[in-house]
């Protein structure tokens, strides 16, 4: 396995372990077979609907129908990635996750260029139905573009995925996300945010200077700080957040790091 050192916004490395290509190219197919059997089932549902009504006016109503029920699957990866914390369902099958450069969390902007430059998986769903359900497809020269079109854009990903030093595809390179191995045995909250109490008293106002994005390499060095029982990190972190937001405190550093944490939480719902 690769791992890759992201420096945070507190400049402390980080490091995170790159996943095999194997994982993504397995994670890759899962959504493909789900876009395709999506695929299969709307193709059946039009079918129907069509059958029943063959007048100009039904034929409308068929493709109006027909739009409607494509968009999932073409908003299927941002809609997963936003909502599942950087992973689709192929993703979490294979334990990998994307995360900015930072090492936190991508914000919505960053997904959708994601989405907007890996068009090639939904092309292949398609393009399988159309082979399956009709075996003279590629004897339609414009299929056989399309195809062809579908692969030269995902051999582009491959060739970047495997020479890349971060192992980006185009469409990471330029939202700035990178995809990593994820951890079960975290202790912690996989998102910034956590459950608080509401009686709960912050101890640190000052946190609210900080950002979604300091949180989120916040987590992250406490969830590798524990992870790895380092208390130098822990610690190193302590003391450049307190320096930054002008606290003086004299908690262990994984208690002030928790702390922030949940004062960020209940303070920003206020």
């Amino acid at each position: 396995m690769t791992a890759i050192k992201v420096p945070t916004n507190f400049n402390i490395e980080l490091e995170f372990v790159l996943p095999e290509f194997y994982r993504r190219v397995i994670a890759l197919c899962f959504d493909i077979l789900i876009e395709y059997f999506y695929l299969r089932i709307i193709a059946n549902i039009i079918e129907s609907i069509a059958r029943h009504n063959p007048n100009p006016d039904g034929f409308m109503e068929t493709q109006a129908i027909a739009l409607l029920l494509l968009v999932p699957i073409f908003i299927y990866h941002p809609l997963m990635e936003i909502t599942m914390n950087g992973q689709s369902i192929g993703k979490k099958i294979m334990g990998i996750r994307v995360v900015n450069e930072m090492g936190g969390r991508p914000g919505i902007s960053q997904f959708l260029i994601r989405w907007l430059l890996r068009i090639s998986d939904l092309w292949m769903a398609i393009l399988l139905v159309l082979l399956l359900s009709s075996p003279y497809t590629f004897r339609n020269g414009e299929t056989t573009f399309l195809m062809l079109a579908a692969f030269s854009f995902l051999i582009t990903d491959i060739i970047l995925v495997v020479t890349s030093k971060k192992r980006q595809r185009i469409g990471d390179i330029l939202a700035g996300t990178i995809i990593v191995r994820t951890h079960t045995n975290s202790n912690i909250e996989e998102t910034v945010f956590m459950e608080v109490a509401e009686d709960y008293k912050p101890s640190f106002p000052q946190v609210m200077q900080l950002t979604d994005r300091d949180m989120n390499a916040i987590k992250s060095i406490l969830e590798t700080a524990r992870k790895k029982r380092n208390t130098e990190i822990a610690e190193m972190a302590a003391n450049k957040i307190k320096n930054h937001l002008k606290i003086e405190s004299s908690l262990p550093p994984f208690d002030f790091l928790e702390i922030l944490m949940k004062d960020y939480n209940y303070l920003s719902i206020k």
